[in-house]
């Protein structure tokens, strides 16, 4: 199965559901399993985010070679945390970008061929983002500094409002369940980036179809 290139990809769009990992995740004997099916429920419409910080590069570049063939038989993409080298050794769809990578301009000069998004945590981190060529954002559901739920929606209102200032996608993160993507999807977000709702769920093909569902039926 051939990739779209990132031209392409800015016409028909990003994935809308991401299956993003943690260190732990990665550790668990089935995860490669259990990575593969997700992928396969998902197929072009969804993505793995390989994110495990503690890894060696070595461990890293072996789980993402194993996924990238995952990549090419499902359609679905992976995504390569923070590594964008790991990204481009592997033949990973795309990169995600935080605090602790490369700048989003400078990826994109190292790594033209790659899809590139950013973790934002503020409107002028996103705004900087978007103007240095990243394809897609991922910013907080909620404020996890917030003192209470209405302070949290309070201060992450600045998501919704560069969401409906911009064409380039945003993403929510934070504990984002199934019935929150009603919601996410009127407040502006064009898609989710999921951890334990997925992984942790008692079968997690199943979740990662549910979420998928959630999104469409919201759409109709």
């Amino acid at each position: 199965m051939t990739l779209p290139s990132v031209a392409e990809m800015r016409t028909i769009g990003i994935p809308v559901v991401h299956a993003v990992t943690t260190d732990d995740i990665v550790s668990r004997p089935d995860f490669i399993d259990t990575a593969c099916a997700i992928m396969r429920i998902l197929g072009a419409r969804g993505a793995l985010h390989l994110r495990a910080s503690r890894l060696t590069g070595a461990r890293l570049l072996s789980l993402a070679e194993g996924l990238a063939a995952a990549q090419s038989l499902t359609g679905a993409w992976l995504i390569v945390n923070d590594r964008v080298d790991i990204a481009l050794v592997s033949g990973a769809r795309g990169t995600q970008l935080t605090s602790r990578s490369l700048v989003t301009g400078d990826a994109r000069l190292v790594a033209p061929g790659l899809a590139i998004g950013a973790s934002v945590h503020d409107a002028e981190e996103g705004r900087l983002a978007i103007a240095a060529g990243a394809d897609w954002l991922v910013a907080p559901r909620t404020s996890p500094r917030a003192a209470t739920a209405t302070e949290a929606s309070r201060r992450a209102g600045w998501v919704t409002a560069l969401a409906r200032s911009t064409s380039v996608p945003i993403l929510a993160i934070g504990g984002v369940q199934i019935d929150h993507v009603a919601a996410l999807r009127a407040s502006g977000m064009q898609g989710v980036a999921v951890i334990r709702g997925i992984w942790d769920a008692a079968n997690a093909e199943q979740a990662a179809s549910d979420y998928l569902s959630a999104y469409d039926h919201v759409g109709e």
